[in-house]
């Protein structure tokens, strides 16, 4: 199995008042690269998680554990959330569906 595509965690910036403008400026989402093993979900294991087919769904696999926060999942340009997120001894498995 090969760790061989940059997956990134995003966390959302946070949303501060500038009451010059009256509006509210928000930052820049915080990103955390990651190398994993992407491939396309089943239909078996699709069918367990979500109760039918759904296109863009992936697993992720990771080498070491990830215990940060985030929002979303980044892989390429698209946007990925998490369904379930299952952590081995050494190793977590992520099952993501992209968002639309």
């Amino acid at each position: 199995m090969r760790y061989d595509t940059k997956i990134y965690f995003c966390k959302n910036g946070t949303s501060t008042y500038n009451s010059g403008t009256g509006d509210y400026d928000t930052a820049d989402p915080v990103e955390t690269e990651k190398m994993a093993s992407v491939m396309d979900m089943n239909e078996e294991t699709m069918k367990l998680l979500y109760g039918e087919i759904r296109q863009g769904s992936l697993m992720i696999q990771l080498q070491n554990h990830y215990d940060g926060v985030f929002d979303y999942i980044r892989i390429g340009e698209k946007n990925y959330m998490a369904n379930l997120k299952r952590s081995l001894r050494t190793k977590q498995t992520l099952y993501v569906s992209e968002v639309q």
